[in-house]
């Protein structure tokens, strides 16, 4: 069956050069985006139940752009002025680059990691006697807590905001030829959304392995994968799979 239309289960891109908006123009389908979740902050006072000092810390770890907001709206709740003494760990460019939006960007102490979490580790070992704090959503990954206990520090995870299934009812009778989630989180709003929902001749497009994983385990069907080797991002995937079949 053609491809006419797709829904990304993602906002839509800020950025002019999109490459979903280059695949609009060149295989003339129609795409959609619309977050499936979305974040929402815990409150100060959840935090402090979680008996989270922010004076005790000398050392942030920053895993994505939500924790830098809300590290700081915390602070701000709590009353707490952050010391220029204090230092901060970001796991990509993008991350540190964000940070700039709260701290003077050259006065403070910014520490970047490449992209993933483990290609942080070896900073964070450089600064073992830091006490550092790891403002979280309630979805941390495994990983993140297995490496910083691996590396012996003194470290402490907190909640500070949560991912949230978004209301999706107006969605009930639209329908799409793709579906593309990009986190099983995406794949538990769907299902939580549209109990009733059945694939038919809906093809599923799902970026990594534990969202496959997400798809099959609630007995539906992917019809599209990335990365792959030939088709590392999902523009190209989905590019892919449309000239494949609208050619038909």
């Amino acid at each position: 069956m053609k491809v006419k239309t797709i829904l990304v289960s993602q906002p839509e891109p800020k950025v002019e050069n999109s490459p979903y908006f280059d695949l609009i123009d060149r295989q003339k389908v129609k795409i959609d985006f619309r977050p499936f979740i979305h974040v929402e902050g815990v409150p100060s006072k959840e935090v402090r139940a979680q008996k989270v000092d922010l004076s005790q810390y000398t050392a942030i770890i920053l895993t994505s752009r939500n924790a830098v907001d809300h590290f700081f709206r915390i602070a701000e709740e709590m009353r707490f002025k952050v010391p220029d003494t204090m230092k901060y760990f970001c796991q990509s460019e993008a991350v540190a680059y964000y940070l700039q939006k709260y701290v003077v960007y050259r006065k403070r102490k910014i520490y970047v990691g490449k992209r993933t979490f483990p290609e942080l580790a070896p900073l964070i070992k450089k600064y073992k006697n830091e006490t550092f704090l790891l403002p979280s959503s309630d979805k941390l990954k495994p990983m993140v807590p297995e490496v910083l206990d691996e590396l012996g520090v003194k470290w402490k995870q907190a909640v500070f905001y949560r991912t949230v299934v978004s209301d999706l009812s107006d969605l009930r009778d639209v329908y799409y030829d793709i579906l593309v989630f990009f986190s099983p989180s995406g794949i538990v709003s769907l299902l939580e959304n549209f109990p009733d929902f059945e694939q038919k001749d809906t093809r599923i497009a799902v970026f990594g392995n534990t969202t496959v994983k997400a798809v099959t385990d609630n007995g539906l069907r992917v019809d599209i994968k990335a990365p792959t080797p030939e088709t590392p991002s999902m523009t190209m995937a989905l590019e892919k799979y449309i000239k494949e079949v609208n050619k038909k």
